[in-house]
């Protein structure tokens, strides 16, 4: 068997790298042969991947972050490379890797990722553009992309909170129109959270409806609320007690169209999206991800 590591030098606070012959080992001891590829430049990315046939290799392995994953998975769908995927969580949140429970120690993830055992999860579209775990649009939306990266490397998750009370005074609504396979809403928003999994930015219960392989998004729509009701709201975000909160429209959907009149750009698990407008289907069981033998 031939497996393929794409991996991020820079994620995990930069340690990877120490651990890259006892994971050559650990494979090779199961008769799994890994072929490492340093993940620096998608250009670069792509010419490898376009190089490679295909029917050699037998597993893809992504060590990284959220990030390094939807900017992989993409890649893979546009080539066309329909190859099961083993995940090393080496980001901050790592939200898409918690919903299947891959350990975060390095032997964990070694032994979920050298199993035979997949699941065929969804990917979600929005325009030309795939992501993994979650779509967003409007304010704190874009705070990943805005925390530096030594503040997540020595803060994790924590560097995120922090940004996201930085931002609350400057939150301003704006008027968006959302519609779905049997609704429409169009009202004034602060932001909105289309789910595939069922948490982000470290909020694990941000989506406590969600399965990933249901052909469905969960929408999240945070509706205009006075600034005062801001942290609290938040605080049910983080307890799961949000979906009945008179500022929250909680929804499923396979699809759904955004219109907005103002400039709002989109994000996609971590990375920045589509301007709206916004074309969002579901693809059922696109992706087949590794998962441990007891999930």
């Amino acid at each position: 068997m031939n497996v393929l590591l794409l991996y991020n030098p820079r994620a995990g606070s930069g340690n990877f790298n120490g651990y890259l012959d006892d994971i050559i080992r650990v494979f090779q001891e199961k008769k799994q042969y890994i072929i490492p590829y340093r993940l620096q430049d998608l250009s670069a990315l792509e010419d490898f991947m376009k190089a490679l046939e295909p029917s050699t290799i037998d597993k893809v392995i992504i060590a990284g972050g959220d990030g390094t994953i939807h900017q992989v998975v993409n890649l893979m769908i546009r080539l066309g490379i329909d190859l099961p995927v083993a995940i090393f969580p080496l980001g901050t949140a790592n939200d898409f890797a918690q919903y299947f429970h891959i350990p975060r120690e390095i032997d964990g993830m070694i032994q979920v990722a050298t199993g035979d055992k997949t699941l065929a999860c969804d990917i979600g579209k929005a325009n030309d553009r795939y992501f993994i775990n979650v779509a967003s649009f409007g304010n704190l939306v874009d705070i990943s992309q805005r925390v530096n990266e030594q503040a997540k490397n020595i803060l994790g998750v924590l560097a995120y909170y922090m940004k996201g009370i930085e931002e609350i005074p400057k939150l301003k609504p704006f008027r968006a129109r959302i519609v779905t396979d049997d609704a429409e809403v169009e009202t004034d928003i602060l932001f909105t959270l289309v789910m595939n999994g069922r948490s982000a930015g470290g909020f694990k219960k941000l989506a406590p409806y969600a399965e990933i392989s249901d052909g469905l998004f969960d929408v999240l729509i945070f509706k205009k609320c006075p600034v005062l009701e801001i942290m609290p709201l938040l605080v049910k975000v983080w307890n799961g007690e949000h979906p009945k909160s008179d500022y929250i429209r909680y929804l499923k959907t396979s699809k759904l169209e955004v219109t907005c009149r103002e400039n709002i750009v989109s994000d996609l698990d971590g990375e920045t999206g589509p301007a709206l407008p916004l074309k969002m289907e579901l693809l059922n069981k696109r992706l087949r991800v590794v998962v441990p033998q007891d999930y």
